[in-house]
């Protein structure tokens, strides 16, 4: 008897101390995962590699000393020698070895939830110049769920087309368009870019649920997330602008245009009206459409037909969209009654500083003066413009220029890099 209880004693204490190693390695193995992710991801933050001077934190919050502060900054002399750019021929060399150039350049290469996984976005990015900006958007939106399609435009570099090629190089989800235009401002090869880039897009994969088109000088003003959840919310529709045709906008759709040495000259010739006696609506070049309207607009017949009119008018992007919004039997679209017109501050698409509609918001403006400059009345931005921005329910904002102040560029990257890293986050 005393021997049976010590044998069971023996295996009781065997157990025991099996169960209390097991727990150790256990919670060992646990604390070093939550190290090596804590690692990982400091590894993924974007150091203030340039503006080392500058505290970021209190310029989102619109601390005025220190967005005057960095300000008078860009204003000294040695500025552009302390802070060189990446050129064309930097990217071309650094993605000769894709591994080291996606890990210096901090590129998410793995989705952050399991809700942005099952939710794959395509992008339209049509550009001519200035690769650093690029590259900047492209890693601030970058995950591998995700499809990027970029148009470049004819009258670019050839260092500058090989720049782009070469980073597309580096993703399997990124590519060239296979067509490219030379792009006339304010003509129909605009919207050709844009077209060029959806055929591309949808043929590539039929995964994606929602297309954004972009240019050279946006920027996300939301964490991929934060995008995600916002387009789910959409439930098939689309967000853009869409509104009343002001009637001195009219002649550009009810006149003919030709383009001509490298710009677009209207004529005396009267355009027939639209097919099927489509009324034309006012909007902007920016959208946010679900994969069933991009499949209307390169597959049915009123829509082809519609854009056929189209081609010879002045800026069709600023009508072509907002009014396909508008047409019955388009997936995601709304009655043509003004009841459903929406303004760009309504649409998710883009924000926008218009320079005539500036002012004090306390007495009715739409958003406060532009703390950057102005290119054709719209708001280069400044680090004093991002407090108000980061409150609206925008995705993106335009314009943002590394030339005219680097800094809002920077401080909004490292916000929104942190925010995606280091809010709560469920699978």
């Amino acid at each position: 008897m005393l021997r049976r209880k010590l044998r069971h004693c023996k295996v009781n204490c065997v157990s025991l101390f099996l169960f209390i190693a097991l727990t150790v390695v256990t919670l060992t193995l646990f604390k070093n995962h939550n190290k090596a992710l804590s690692f990982s991801k400091r590894n993924l933050e974007l150091v203030e590699e340039n503006q080392d001077h500058v505290n970021c934190t209190k310029i989102i919050k619109g601390d005025i000393e220190e967005i005057q502060t960095s300000k008078l900054d860009l204003l000294r002399v040695d500025y552009k020698k302390r802070h060189n750019r990446l050129t064309e021929k930097d990217f071309i060399n650094l993605t000769k070895d894709c591994n080291s150039f996606t890990k210096n350049r901090k590129y998410i290469l793995y989705p952050l939830s399991r809700e942005e996984s099952e939710f794959p976005i395509a992008y339209s990015i049509v550009v001519h110049h200035k690769i650093d900006m690029l590259e900047r958007l492209l890693r601030s939106i970058y995950t591998p769920q995700n499809y990027y399609c970029i148009h470049v435009d004819k009258k670019s570099s050839e260092s500058f087309l090989s720049a782009v090629k070469a980073i597309a190089s580096c993703f399997e989800n990124v590519f060239i368009a296979s067509e490219l235009e030379n792009v006339v401002y304010a003509s129909w090869t605009r919207v050709q870019a844009d077209l060029n880039c959806m055929k591309d897009l949808y043929k590539a994969n039929a995964q994606w649920k929602y297309l954004i088109n972009l240019c050279g000088m946006d920027f996300p003003i939301k964490t991929n997330r934060e995008i995600v959840q916002m387009l789910k919310a959409l439930k098939g529709e689309n967000s853009l602008e869409s509104e009343k045709m002001p009637v001195h906008k009219e002649s550009r759709w009810r006149k003919h245009y030709d383009i001509a040495n490298g710009g677009i000259h209207k004529t005396d010739i009267d355009k027939e009206p639209p097919p099927s006696q489509i009324p034309v609506f006012s909007g902007s070049a920016y959208f946010i459409v679900s994969r069933a309207f991009v499949g209307n607009v390169l597959e049915n017949n009123k829509a082809r037909t519609f854009l056929e009119w189209s081609k010879d008018t002045y800026s069709p992007d600023e009508f072509l969209w907002a009014t396909l919004q508008r047409i019955p039997d388009v997936p995601g679209s709304v009655p043509a009654n003004s009841k459903y017109d929406v303004s760009d501050m309504n649409s998710i698409a883009r924000f926008v500083k218009w320079e005539y509609w500036e002012g004090d918001v306390a007495k009715g403006a739409p958003y406060p003066p532009c703390s950057g400059t102005h290119v054709r009345s719209v708001c280069v931005f400044g680090a004093g413009d991002l407090q108000f921005m980061l409150k609206q329910h925008h995705l993106f904002a335009n314009k943002f220029d590394i030339e005219v102040d680097p800094v809002a560029i920077q401080c909004l990257e490292e916000h929104l890099r942190h925010k995606a890293l280091y809010s709560n986050r469920h699978t």
